[in-house]
């Protein structure tokens, strides 16, 4: 029975292209249309209902951690149509499951309106590329989009670690090896500490998630890897400072100088419902540049803002102006736009003069309003 449901709900997920699958007691099956969450019209589940579910996808080995942690997450292939990333969890001693999909195909730097100079950053032989944003903001899609591209082009030996792995890479024109978190290696940290024996030219750090890693990973990129890496903070200034806190005081002033050299751009972004349907990224971009290096080893990041401001040559942009441009060409509501927005009341603003006409075309691009 849980196997036919399963698979019938599977079968849903992948033909509505929907990004996820709550399955939880007391209600029917829920699925995350264009980020709104949709009922299923089918029967309530029961707690042994979503019991048969998980027994249905979940391997033994987290069966057990599910026992003794009270949670798991695990990768699962649903056949050759979708990869979904799993989280099993108990919720009032009752199993729930969250299952999300992962796409199979590579979007290309065009598709997923990534800023056009990442071709040529991630390029470089060596440093540190962050992408950042809150969960499900499409950071893994935008670095498998990154990692793809090297594979296609570059004759490159590419090692991830990753906690689940999600998308799944073939070897093209580079060698690329992936390692799970928890299958093929214990963490992350031991994972990069070890990989840099491997030869790697390409390395890539599912999420930098704490003072060891953080470290393994600064060093790789010092010493002639090219490094991407994942972090939940917005925006390019609190990444730079969350990367600085997380060091003990009599550390920062290093971790500034090794990082104003190591890293090479910070790549944010968040996910926002596109009219009429589907969904459409915002992203704010630094490229660190000799002035922004200087920012970041002398501790001035609170000016980093005003940098990225006047890097438009670069390719450099800053989220709120993202997100004007979203709704500029309609592709977003005004109120999606502006509660996304890091100074929504600037923002606001800037939309009511924008409507009235207020706004020139150099301004409308160029506006600097957080001066």
């Amino acid at each position: 029975m849980a196997s036919i449901q399963i698979d019938k709900l599977l079968e849903t997920v992948v033909k509505e292209r929907v990004s996820d699958l709550h399955i939880s007691c007391g209600q029917p099956p829920v699925l995350r249309v264009g980020g709104h969450m949709v009922r299923l019209e089918t029967k309530v589940l029961e707690a042994e209902d979503t019991v048969s579910l998980m027994k249905s996808i979940t391997p033994e080995r987290n069966q057990q951690e599910l026992q003794e942690v009270g949670t798991t997450d695990f990768g699962f292939a649903f056949g050759t149509k979708a990869r979904f990333r799993v989280s099993v969890f108990k919720q009032k001693g009752k199993i729930s499951i969250v299952l999300r999909r992962i796409p199979t195909d590579f979007l290309t730097f065009e598709q997923l309106g990534l800023p056009p100079l990442i071709r040529d950053l991630i390029q470089r032989p060596r440093g540190l590329f962050l992408v950042t944003g809150p969960t499900g903001s499409g950071k893994t899609t935008s670095l498998a989009s990154m990692i793809n591209w090297l594979n296609e082009n570059c004759d490159h030996h590419i090692i991830t670690l990753e906690d689940p792995i999600e998308y799944y890479h073939v070897h093209k024109k580079s060698t690329v090896n992936q390692r799970e978190v928890g299958v093929d290696v214990p963490s992350f940290s031991e994972a990069l500490r070890r990989c840099l024996r491997q030869d790697p030219d390409v390395i890539l750090v599912g999420e930098l998630r704490d003072l060891e890693t953080m470290e393994s990973a600064i060093t790789a990129a010092e010493t002639g890897h090219l490094v991407f890496g994942t972090l939940h903070t917005t925006g390019a200034q609190g990444t730079v400072d969350r990367i600085i806190d997380v060091f003990p005081t009599n550390q920062q002033e290093q971790i500034r100088t090794q990082l104003s050299t190591s890293i090479i751009a910070v790549l944010s972004q968040q996910l926002l419902s596109r009219k009429p349907k589907g969904m459409v990224a915002a992203y704010e971009f630094m490229v660190v540049t000799s002035a922004i290096a200087n920012l970041i080893r002398e501790g001035k990041t609170f000016r980093i803002n005003s940098s990225l401001q006047t890097g438009k040559k670069y390719g450099m942009q800053l989220m709120d102006d993202s997100l004007f441009s979203l709704w500029k060409n309609q592709l977003c509501e005004e109120s999606d736009v502006i509660i996304r927005a890091n100074n929504s009341g600037d923002l606001r603003d800037k939309i009511a003069k924008a409507k009235k006409g207020l706004l020139d075309d150099e301004e409308s691009g160029e506006d600097s309003d957080d001066e």
